[in-house]
């Protein structure tokens, strides 16, 4: 899948929760030679407290491709600004690899409490914006680094080795909330957000989509497909229930209505895999045509980057290959 002028495609890597050890690694291994196979430009790597650190698991991803590019999610309360710069630095020495950055202001709220961090929402955002300052800062300037803010103060800072230029890492930002979407202006950020069907969202620019894609050849088969991978499951609905009562996710209270909205339809937009907490993200549903002119109706709107759930195997990284490349068979007509 070559990259077209509308769409940046990112997959996302397995979890370390779902699997152990050896086996894990592998699983890592394996995803992001798909990934790389299918035209991804890169991949998402998850961070929180139940998770292994993403940041050896993008070293995996690095050493078994020649070009993907890791989308790191970064959380301030787990490291300082300049251990994030010193870390994108580093992948740059060593691999000559750009990475991107998916700054995260939240995440779960549970997992902030046992940091202690009771930090407001919006406040997370401030916050943010501060700590991505810095480190765009310290890798792109060749001279010491002193920055004042609320939340960080650093004096004369050198980042060293030095980043070349063309590795300077991509920023990407959560954009469902107004804060996020303020934060991600100010950072000249992509705004990621887990999306309302294309009809129901207003134009954006240098923004992106979180979104799964389940497309076949014939919309009956996509169907069939779609109901056997995600099947109705009340433990995952009353799972799903019981996390939204503990979270302050703009995002993840949008998609909760998006799903009552949807409960009298059946669209090719679908959220049962986010209902029954199987994912956090929408799906599309449907024929290669249907599901590559929804894409195209995001896109049209501004919403060129779109990093896809987990893949589940390599024949699935395929399928949606075939309808991005109707999307840019679209595009150069």
């Amino acid at each position: 899948m070559s990259e077209t002028h509308c769409l940046e495609l990112f997959s996302t890597a397995p979890q370390s929760s779902a699997t152990k050890g050896d086996d894990y690694m592998a699983q890592v291994a394996e995803v992001a030679r798909w990934s790389e196979e299918s035209g991804c430009r890169g991949i998402l790597v998850y961070s929180d407290n139940s998770l292994v650190d993403p940041w050896l698991v993008s070293q995996i991803i690095v050493e078994n491709t020649t070009a993907l590019c890791p989308l790191v999610a970064v959380q301030p309360v787990y490291m300082h600004p300049y251990g994030v710069a010193k870390m994108v630095s580093s992948f740059g020495y060593l691999h000559g690899r750009r990475l991107y950055l998916n700054m995260v202001a939240g995440g779960f709220r549970n997992d902030l409490l046992e940091l202690n961090d009771q930090t407001p929402h919006d406040k997370r955002y401030d916050r943010l914006v501060e700590y991505t300052l810095i480190i765009k800062q310290l890798l792109a300037s060749s001279l010491p680094v002193t920055y004042v803010g609320e939340f960080y103060k650093i004096d004369k800072l050198r980042m060293a080795p030095r980043l070349r230029p063309d590795l300077l890492p991509g920023i990407f930002l959560s954009g469902s909330s107004q804060a996020g979407l303020q934060a991600a202006q100010k950072l000249a950020a992509t705004a990621i957000q887990y999306p309302k069907p294309a009809g129901d969202l207003p134009p954006a620019r240098d923004a992106g989509i979180r979104i799964g894609i389940i497309a076949r050849s014939d919309e009956a088969e996509a169907w069939q497909v779609a109901d056997q991978r995600f099947p109705e499951d009340h433990k995952g609905e009353l799972m799903h229930k019981l996390a939204m009562s503990v979270s302050d996710s703009v995002w993840h209270k949008q998609l909760s209505q998006s799903a009552e909205e949807a409960k009298s339809r059946r669209s090719i937009y679908w959220l049962r895999p986010f209902e029954t907490y199987k994912t956090f993200c929408p799906y599309l549903v449907g024929s290669y045509q249907q599901v590559a002119e929804e894409l195209s109706r995001y896109a049209d709107l501004g919403y060129g980057t779109v990093i896809l759930d987990i893949p589940p195997s390599r024949e699935e990284l395929q399928h949606i290959r075939r309808v991005v490349d109707l999307v840019t068979e679209r595009v150069s007509a």
